[in-house]
């Protein structure tokens, strides 16, 4: 029996975590790793002790801000390295695997805290019809290792 490399493994609970998200347009999961060790999972949705979009808002989700997304939804990056942080786990170093690629604001965040590499599945420009993944051209141009996970993932899930 082979063994399947860290890559699929970190990425295949990225997926996994996606379904645990409640938001009704797009599911996204998060894996942050040092090593071959995971510090911490994420996924998006709103703060704990808000409210569940699906269950809440199940019709058209949560209101949108003037960009058009979620007003109060963090991203499952942003989740990922809150809770970290908030648990005094060093995130410097560290990769990141997610099942969408960073937002500008989200890359903002992973370049400040050190994060030195960023594996994604779905490039964010596709999903939001942008022009260029801005998110991954500043991580690249700042140094942070960018890749497209390239292998398939099997999942029935088509919010992911």
């Amino acid at each position: 029996m082979s063994k399947p490399n860290f890559d699929d493994i970190f990425m295949e609970l990225a997926v996994n975590l996606a379904k645990r998200s409640h938001c009704i347009k797009k599911h996204v999961g998060a894996v942050l790793t040092k090593e071959t060790r995971i510090i911490s999972i994420g996924y998006n949705g709103p703060p704990s002790g808000t409210h569940n979009c699906d269950e809440e808002f199940a019709e058209k989700g949560c209101a949108r801000d003037s960009k058009g997304s979620c007003s109060l939804a963090l991203h499952a990056e942003q989740n990922a390295i809150l809770y970290a942080v908030k648990n005094n786990t060093g995130v410097e170093g560290s990769t990141l695997y997610v099942t969408l690629a960073p937002c500008l604001a989200c890359a903002r965040i992973i370049f400040s805290l050190g994060i030195v590499k960023v594996i994604y599945m779905y490039s964010y420009a596709e999903y939001k019809g942008l022009p260029s993944d801005e998110g991954l051209d500043f991580l690249t141009k700042f140094g942070v290792e960018v890749a497209k996970y390239g292998n398939k993932i099997q999942f029935e899930d088509n919010l992911i």
